[in-house]
């Protein structure tokens, strides 16, 4: 199913909405040997990213109140001629806006910020603040989606435990459903038992830092699988998240990256090649909200 897809294929979601399988995740710009902007990048660089993401034929953007980039991306896509439609926008509410009155402030502040009408999902970014602080937020996308703010709902960095503790909420009448997990995901960070529960659930999921923020290129194995089919490390990883069914969201940081990691849909990883990148390891590059006992 991998080998046929393209940048514009999607993947049908539990709410009936569509999200594009592959996405740009806290896009930036950068034109001196592809060094990554920082987080307090100028606005203007990020819209110009995001502006050549779209004109590449990217049509996922993810952006963040964490990542101080919701205004530069929504005017990047207000600016593009692209019917909103088309473009599948999402945001997060940050650990600092947990609870429901919190959560409910963060969604229209983003909504504000990025000068949209809706987002097409919304997460909650990561699990903290413990129970009661985790269901108020919920109930708040909930509210959310109702009221037309977001297409669709999800969580970020949950845990098997608060992925069960969100689901036992839901099924006895808290409202909603999970359309989405996110996560960081690649060959040296298995959360295969929680993308096992995910996609046990038809829930998308979401790979952040498919590229483990480029600490692993220089991987031998990278190099020979992507010698044999004429590809870059960065290429190769994310067509394994591809045929993982994950949805890879690599960062960009220039147009040659930008167009690169969009050029991986004209060839499939072999079995035997799958296999070699299933290294078992468990070495986040990120933070690892996961294992938060709250």
């Amino acid at each position: 199913m991998a080998a046929r897809l393209s940048l514009q294929s999607k993947h049908k979601l539990l709410s009936g909405h569509e999200i594009p399988v592959l996405g740009l995740y806290d896009v930036r710009w950068d034109t001196s040997q592809g060094i990554q902007l920082i987080a307090s990048s100028p606005s203007s660089a990020t819209e110009k990213a995001t502006a050549e993401a779209l004109n590449v034929g990217f049509r996922h953007v993810d952006s963040a109140i964490m990542y101080r980039n919701e205004k530069p991306c929504g005017r990047a896509i207000q600016s593009s001629q692209l019917d909103r439609s088309q473009i599948f926008f999402t945001t997060k509410i940050p650990p600092e806006s947990m609870g429901y009155e919190s959560a409910k402030r963060a969604i229209n502040s983003s909504l504000r910020e990025a000068a949209q009408d809706y987002f097409d999902l919304i997460l909650i970014h990561a699990p903290y603040g413990g129970k009661k602080a985790r269901l108020g937020s919920w109930d708040a996308l909930v509210e959310a989606q109702k009221e037309g703010k977001a297409k669709a709902i999800g969580v970020s960095n949950y845990g098997i435990h608060h992925l069960e503790e969100l689901e036992k909420y839901i099924q006895g009448g808290g409202g909603g459903q999970i359309d989405v997990g996110q996560y960081e995901l690649h060959p040296w960070l298995d959360h295969s038992d929680i993308v096992e529960w995910l996609q046990s659930r038809q829930i998308v999921v979401e790979a952040y830092s498919p590229l483990a923020h480029g600490s692993r290129l220089r991987e031998p194995v990278l190099g020979s699988i992507g010698k044999k089919y004429g590809k870059t490390p960065a290429q190769v990883l994310i067509r394994w998240s591809l045929q993982m069914g994950f949805v890879p969201l690599p960062k960009s940081a220039t147009p040659q990256r930008i167009r690169e990691n969009a050029d991986v849909f004209d060839f499939e990883l072999a079995e035997e090649d799958m296999k070699l990148l299933d290294t078992g390891e468990y070495e986040p590059t990120d933070w690892d909200p996961t294992v938060d006992s709250d």
